[in-house]
């Protein structure tokens, strides 16, 4: 354990010392060939995290030194890859995510990423199915991928891990890998969800808690029905989310928030028509 203190509070927590400040040297060696596309996302991002964020890291080591596995993160904001890539490139692992697939199509950012071994989703459509073989097989390979199972930036009022999608424990299933729960907390208060803005200073404390692989023995010799990805999926959730309470220092809703019982659309930013329309409605 690097840091034992956890952040209190939802929206502002204490002001942390250099005592609870992760160090910035990495607590576990890199073990796999890191990649000239990688190796440049280091280099470029990595200064720029350490100038504008403080760490409070915990339980690191519970993300698997090799052999593939599934890390499960919740998603609060557009930066928070970013801050997760940094906590789990430390523990001494490349983590391959499932972005968005227009992120694949941009000039030199596409190249970059494919390069660095990161996986493309199309959501909603007909080629989803091949983001779940392409995980599937990444995992086989030995890679650590990294899945948010809630699918896009959590709906929930208080920033709460929502209802969340099967594709990640479609994975571990499959592929009999762990599914290691990972909350994260912070990366919101500089970049806050569908912002365009950052807020760089000051420094912003990002808080990451790694927990123990979520069992799921019991369900990987049943067949794949809905019922028991529902349930795989909802532990993996449950275990998200009781991290999540112990960085925030509170207790979640008893009621997990799902976007389509509220009537709130699941890609894109929810409240981007509504916005829209009361704009057409101004004289």
């Amino acid at each position: 354990m690097l840091v034992a203190s956890t952040l209190t509070g939802s929206t502002v927590g204490p002001c942390p010392t250099r005592r609870d400040e992760a160090p910035v040297a990495n607590p576990r060696r890199l073990r796999e060939r890191r990649g000239w596309a990688f190796g440049f996302c280091v280099a470029v991002v990595e200064p720029l995290l350490l100038l504008v964020t403080r760490r409070r890291w915990r339980d690191g080591e519970s993300i698997p030194a090799e052999g593939g596995c599934v890390l499960a993160v919740n998603h609060v904001s557009h930066l928070d890859p970013l801050t997760c890539a940094h906590f789990v490139y430390a523990w001494g692992r490349i983590p391959r995510f499932l972005a968005k697939a227009e992120v694949f199509e941009v000039p030199v950012l596409g190249r970059i990423v494919r390069s660095a071994g990161q996986i493309p989703v199309r959501r909603s459509s007909t080629d989803a199915s091949a983001s779940f073989t392409a995980a599937v097989a990444a995992v086989g390979r030995g890679d650590c991928v990294v899945v948010y199972p809630e699918g896009t930036i959590t709906r929930d009022p208080d920033l709460w891990p929502m209802r969340g999608k099967t594709g990640a424990a479609r994975i571990a299933l499959s592929s009999r890998v762990p599914v290691v729960p990972v909350a994260q907390w912070g990366a919101q208060r500089i970049l806050a969800p569908y912002a365009k803005r950052p807020h760089l200073f000051p420094r912003r404390t990002i808080a990451m808690s790694a927990g123990r692989p979520v069992p799921l023995d019991d369900l990987r010799e049943q067949p794949l029905t809905p019922e028991v990805l529902r349930e795989a999926t909802d532990r993996i959730m449950d275990h998200v989310t009781r991290l999540l309470e112990e960085i925030r220092g509170e207790d979640a809703p008893g009621r997990r928030f799902d976007p389509r019982a509220a009537g709130l659309r699941e890609t894109g930013n929810p409240y981007a028509r509504a916005r829209k329309s009361r704009e057409r409605r101004r004289p």
